[in-house]
């Protein structure tokens, strides 16, 4: 795997955030992916439970500003360092650690988020 593969995926992966469109969050995910919402939490299991709690815990469309860079990869993972910027209220920021893992579908297996509030 090469850094434009995951840029790819966080390209598809902004794309189904702004959309909110099933079947643009089910092409992210293989069949039996696992989605972190943070370390430690417990998986969303299966891309039909990814699909459900997205959906349940969208983000509206054009609330958020996000930027990134893939700063590493590591054969099927790549480490992706973001920016995200809520508009609406009240407005706030986060930076992201995303840890992606691909299939040679370039669907992912693993995602798992770490994200810190700014002040």
């Amino acid at each position: 795997m090469e850094a434009a593969n995951f840029s790819k995926w966080v390209e598809d992966y902004r794309k189904a955030w702004l959309s909110n469109d099933p079947a643009d969050i089910e092409s992210l995910f293989t069949e039996d992916a696992r989605y972190y919402t943070a370390p430690y939490r417990d998986p969303w299991e299966g891309r039909l439970e990814i699909l459900r709690k997205w959906l349940e815990n969208r983000d509206e469309p054009g609330v958020t500003e996000f930027s990134y860079t893939v700063i590493g990869v590591s054969g099927n993972k790549g480490f992706v360092q973001g920016r995200t910027v809520y508009t609406d209220e009240p407005p706030r920021a986060y930076r992201n650690l995303w840890v992606i893992s691909l299939d040679e579908q370039g669907q992912s297996r693993e995602f798992v988020e770490w994200y810190m509030k700014e002040r």
